[in-house]
């Protein structure tokens, strides 16, 4: 049976990745796509632990405005936060101070999110978006460079 401390030991060779990624970079998400594809065992197994977890009630077990969320793991010593989605349709609109990037595993119909089909997707530091899933579900792991987030309209 899943939990969050297997969840976490899953994504510890992620992080190893996620900590050399230039989040500056327009092609940040496509070099991810092939360092850490989808369809590769490490993924796969991430997939269904979220899965399991969401659908366990001990992932997501919280709601605002539709949007089911939780906190997987707190940023430490300069490194990633965790937040994970199960969602369709739009989020609160945020700020990335440090960047962002995001983990999208579909979950039913053919989603996109912010247009994008699932996979990782990069957002440059201070960069702002109002995250939308549209077509169908998604869980979606959130990883935020020292927990960096503003919640807010977009700056003027």
């Amino acid at each position: 049976m899943a939990d969050a401390q297997t969840l976490i030991e899953a994504l510890a060779p992620v992080l190893a990745v996620l900590k050399t990624v230039d989040v500056t970079q327009p092609g940040a998400a496509q070099a991810l796509n092939e360092q850490l594809p989808l369809q590769g065992a490490r993924l796969q197994r991430v997939r269904g632990l979220v899965r399991e977890g969401v659908s366990a009630g001990w992932l997501c077990d919280r709601e605002n405005g539709g949007v089911k969320f939780s906190r997987l793991h707190k940023a430490k010593d300069g490194g990633f936060s965790i937040d994970v989605v199960h969602m369709s349709g739009p989020g609160a609109g945020h700020l990335h101070p440090q960047g962002e990037i995001d983990l999208c595993f579909t979950v039913s119909g053919n989603p996109t999110f912010d247009g994008r089909p699932e996979g990782w997707t990069v957002f440059a530091p201070q960069s702002w978006h109002v995250p939308t899933v549209q077509g169908g579900v998604m869980d979606i792991l959130y990883f935020l460079p020292g927990g960096a987030i503003t919640f807010g309209p977009k700056p003027s």
